[in-house]
């Protein structure tokens, strides 16, 4: 697989969207996730998490056990509590790890921001948790149906968050390079004034009807 670390920017200059329609698969996140901060954007390796609803510990393990490029992906049940904040950010930083998914919420979103932490999360929350199950950590988890495993890369940004399975990974980057080279193409036609309908070749699906009587 290609390296990350030469490919992120690029891979945030095509976006999620590009990634995503370019794969030709159902490799997306579901549109409950969204970004805990304005601008927030990260690339990295998935590193499956799973907690128990409203106990973070297993995320305090996935700290601990994450290497550096990697991107905590956590299962915490879609439960409105602040599983993640300031101090746990200082901690992930620390290591190298990127930012974090998680089906749960998040807190400290200032400080998140200031830190220049990328979270991604269905709610912000500031209900407190508890620190009993220690979960699992680096094993495949399921978020709202979507499958993730150690390794493969997620790309997130204000539009979504793509998952792409890490085998197929230099497929999708290459076929997402082409769809922006044509997509340059199309804008290039539609500023010069030809209309979607002829760029995107859609009058061979036909016409609706209309009424032009004045």
């Amino acid at each position: 697989m290609s390296d990350l670390d030469r490919d992120a920017d690029e891979l945030l200059r095509l976006g999620s969207a590009t990634l995503y329609e370019a794969s030709r698969s159902d490799c997306f996140l579901d549109h409950a996730f969204h970004p805990a901060w304005e601008g927030a954007q990260l690339v990295g390796r998935a590193f499956p998490v799973s907690a128990q609803i409203g106990d973070n510990l297993a995320l305090h393990h996935g700290i601990e056990t994450a290497t550096a490029g990697d991107v905590l992906v956590v299962d915490g049940g879609g439960a409105a509590y602040g599983y993640w904040g300031e101090v746990m950010t200082v901690a992930a930083q620390a290591r190298g790890i990127r930012g974090l998914v998680i089906d749960g919420g998040v807190r400290d979103t200032a400080h998140l921001a200031a830190l220049g932490f990328p979270a991604f999360s269905t709610s912000i929350s500031i209900r407190g948790t508890i620190k009993q199950w220690p979960g699992t950590v680096g094993q495949t988890v399921t978020l709202r149906g979507r499958v993730i495993r150690r390794g493969d890369v997620i790309v997130a940004d204000r539009d979504g968050i793509a998952v792409l399975p890490a085998e197929r990974y230099d497929d999708v980057l290459a076929a997402s390079r082409e769809r922006a080279d044509k997509e340059d193409a199309y804008m290039a036609r539609l500023r010069a004034g030809e209309t979607t309908l002829d760029v995107y070749d859609l009058r061979r699906l036909g016409s609706p009807s209309s009424d032009t009587t004045p």
